[in-house]
Order: C-alpha cells, then structure tokens, then sequence
C-alpha cells in the first residue's frame, strides 16, 4: 500500500470541504459555542448573578452528585470556595464529555462527504478509475475526516484552557486547568472516537446515496457522549480517570474492528453499480 496515494485522497477532500461553505462554516461556528461561550457563561455571568452560584453548589440534585464523586475527583474540589467550586465542577467536570461533539461533529461531516458527497457531485467515477487500490481509496478517505478531526480538537482544547485559566484567574488566582482526566479525554479518548466515528461513517457513506443521508445517519454516535453526559449528571457513571482510559480501549477496539469490516468490505465495483 502507497500511503502518498492515500494523502492525496485526503487533500482532494480538503480542498472541496473548503469550498463547501455550508458545511464547512457550521462545524466551525459550533466549537465557538463550546470553547468561548460556555466558559464565559460559568465565569463571567453567572458569578456576577445575584444567587446564581449558591443556587448552583447548594442544589440537592449538586449535593448528590458531589456525594457521589469519586474520591480523586472529590478531592480536586476540597479548598474551593463557592464560586470555585461551581466553575470547577461544570466546566472541569459536567462539561468534559460535551467537549468529544467537537472531534465527532468535524470527524463525521468530512467523512460523510467521502462517498455521497462524491455520489452527489457526480465525480464517483473519475474517483474510482484511478490508479490506486481500494485500500489506498478508503484509507485516504479516513485520513481526510481524521487528521483535521484530531488538529482541531487538540486547538479547540488549547484555546479552551487559555480561557478556563485566564477569565477567572482572579477568582482562583492560579492556573487550574486541565485536570487530569483532560489529558485522557483528549488525547486516548478523542482520537478513538474520531477513529471509529469516522470508520462507520465512511462505511455507511459507501452505501448511501446523498450526503444528508450518510450524515444523519452515521450521526448516530453522538449518542455515545450523550449517555456519557447524562450518566455524569446524574450521578451514575462519572468520566474519571479510570472510566476515561476503559473507555478508549473499548472504542479502539470498536474502530478496529469497523475499520478492519470497511476496508475488506469495500469494492470499487460495488459503488459503480450502486
């Protein structure tokens, strides 16, 4: 296998994400949201909300999941005032797993884009009569959802700690930010949901035959880090450390398995007669 053959897949889709401005904008307003809006609500508005913050830390639904912490998330919080304590808690805490919409949102767009988006532009069969190998073709096809996926997320994640420390560096003066569990979520986690996200996603975009289709479809696995958010918020399964690395062994175990299905799967032939 020729992996120059499939870097230039993958710059090709590059080029024509850039030119689609009605899918490339969204993705980009989206991590906006998460990174600079988020973090300003938890540090500079609601603090500045008469009540806000003992509503937040003296909520019975908080106290209960503060009870229910881990010992080595629990003991990150002793020390902390109120107002510490509640922008620890929801932007250090609650909000970790919402930050993996990021990765899975770019991930899933690009990669739906790799077969229907060429399906629907008509430029399938040009594609496939290249000199390459199937291989060559479906790998590039990943790595064209994939590096840009785990670049943006690992910027989205330096931005967003530049915030989380600066903002309120006069409520807690100090920097605070990442804790532990970050370093997990970003680089174990992140990279193996992008990985399978974007396996599947090209497997289904493979069949489908429109880019809403394949999207909508393979959309799906946001559903993975809407269980994890729900799971935390009540109190039922916290994103620890531990959790954290169980958690990206399970999904590169997942992407393998997919990726291994969608590269023995894959047939130029079959997408010509589809």
């Amino acid at each position: 296998m020729n992996l120059k053959h499939s870097f230039t897949i993958a710059q090709k889709d590059w080029l024509e994400v850039r030119q689609n401005k009605s899918t490339f904008i969204p993705i980009l307003i989206v991590p906006l949201f998460f990174i600079v809006l988020i973090p300003l609500l938890f540090t500079l508005v609601i603090p500045n909300v008469a009540g806000g913050v003992e509503d937040f830390t003296t909520d019975p639904d908080m106290q209960n999941l503060f009870a229910a912490m881990p010992f080595e998330m629990k003991s990150v919080l002793n020390g902390l005032d109120s107002t510490q304590t509640m922008i620890v808690v929801a932007l250090g805490y609650m909000f970790a797993p919402m930050f993996l919409i990021i990765p899975l949102m770019f991930s899933s767009t690009i990669a739906a884009e790799s077969f229907a988006g060429e399906k629907e532009r008509k430029t399938m069969e040009a594609l496939l009569y290249l000199p390459i190998s199937d291989q060559e073709l479906f790998i590039g096809k990943v790595m064209a959802a994939g590096i840009p996926a785990i670049l943006i997320t690992w910027i989205c994640f330096f931005l967003y700690t530049i915030i989380v420390n600066v903002v309120p560096y006069t409520i807690f003066g100090r920097f605070w930010f990442p804790l532990p569990v970050w370093w997990l979520l970003i680089f174990w986690v992140s990279p193996a949901l992008i990985a399978m996200s974007i396996s599947l996603t090209v497997l289904i975009s493979t069949k489908a035959q429109t880019f809403q289709g394949a999207y909508q479809t393979s959309s799906a696995v946001v559903l993975v880090v809407v269980v994890l958010f729900i799971g935390q918020l009540t109190g039922v399964l916290f994103l620890s450390p531990v959790v954290a690395l169980i958690m990206g062994l399970i999904l590169w175990g997942i992407a393998a398995v997919i990726g291994r299905i969608g590269v023995r799967s894959f047939s130029r032939q079959k997408l010509l007669t589809d």
